[in-house]
């Protein structure tokens, strides 16, 4: 079944028949390219494991895009080195239309202040296609613990410095930490895990005082009253967790550390084709697959033009680029 209704319109449709001659004496070579577009599968390449939240969110995407289309998707899971090898399989790919990378600020914003040879020019080597989904992290501690809110959480901190440690599986957990103690002037001890869920078990086991997780990973731990969450990353409340506060409602003023979600292809796509994608993408943020995804991860569907894709881009590489240098963090 159709997950979407058609993008083009029949008087739309008429005025591209009407134009196409047009088009071609003028010599645009796009044009004979987005009117064949598509003829074969494409493929989703996506930087994390299976299950993962970006994983997730490409199988969604993908079922509206090939009811759309008509044409098949393969979600290729390129997992490992911190999202580097699927966005260098992605920069290499034909610029074609049929490979996109579904991918989040870990690849477009944070890599390249954390490693000296990624492997890839985040700018360079792909164009945008568009955003496709923001989330928030929310701040949590041991349902046992004795900090009930930020205030205790801050003041133990500044009683004890270094004391406390907060956990991190995740570029987006580990610079939300990192920013906490910036903005709130605290010393905290950092301890990396490979994923977020390894460190909600130490969290839930003692090991580790804190951390700042995604909601799809925190959440069913907070309902299920075996932590407490204290104040939710980005200026505005979490639908899901209504009666947290905001970091910043809770006096760590200028806080905001989210995540993103966003779609490239390779670099030199033909802008038709990119025009192309950017509109199947960006209706398919709204079926009924990925509504359920954006409900339940307790994230928002969250579109844009490639141009503003790659402004927002920039802003972010700048955001992350400061905290990651005021964290005296070098790179890899």
């Amino acid at each position: 079944m159709n997950l979407l209704p058609s993008f083009a319109a029949i008087p739309r449709r008429r005025a591209l028949t009407a134009s196409a001659g047009a088009l071609l004496a003028l010599g645009w070579p796009g044009w004979a390219t987005a009117q064949a577009f598509p003829t074969k599968a494409f493929t989703f390449v996506v930087p994390f494991a299976a299950g993962s939240a970006t994983d997730q969110l490409a199988r969604a995407l993908g079922q509206a895009v090939a009811a759309e289309t008509k044409q098949p998707v393969v979600v290729d899971n390129k997992a490992g080195a911190s999202g580097m090898i699927a966005a260098q399989a992605v920069a290499k790919a034909p610029a074609d239309g049929y490979t996109v990378l579904i991918t989040t600020n870990t690849t477009h914003a944070a890599n390249e202040h954390l490693y000296k040879k990624p492997g890839y020019d985040p700018v360079k080597d792909f164009a945008p296609l568009t955003g496709l989904g923001k989330g928030g992290q929310v701040l949590v501690v041991n349902a046992a613990s004795p900090y009930r809110n930020v205030a205790d959480l801050l003041a133990a901190a500044r009683k004890s410095p270094g004391k406390l440690s907060f956990g991190s599986g995740s570029s987006s957990s580990r610079m939300a930490g990192e920013m906490l103690k910036q903005l709130a002037g605290v010393d905290l001890l950092h301890v990396p895990y490979k994923s977020n869920p390894l460190a909600i078990t130490d969290l839930l086991g003692g090991q580790i005082d804190l951390m700042v997780t995604d909601t799809s990973t925190g959440v069913p731990q907070i309902k299920a009253g075996k932590l407490r969450a204290l104040g939710y990353s980005t200026p505005r409340r979490s639908a899901q967790l209504p009666d947290v506060p905001t970091l910043e409602e809770a006096g760590v003023k200028g806080y905001d550390m989210g995540y993103w979600f966003a779609a490239y292809a390779p670099a030199g796509t033909p802008p038709a084709v990119v025009a192309r994608l950017n509109e199947w993408l960006a209706a398919a943020t709204r079926s009924a697959a990925a509504r359920h995804f954006f409900d339940t991860a307790g994230s928002e569907a969250w579109t844009t033009s490639p141009e503003e894709l790659a402004r927002f881009q920039a802003s972010e590489t700048q955001k992350w680029g400061r905290v990651i240098k005021a964290a005296g963090i070098e790179p890899e």
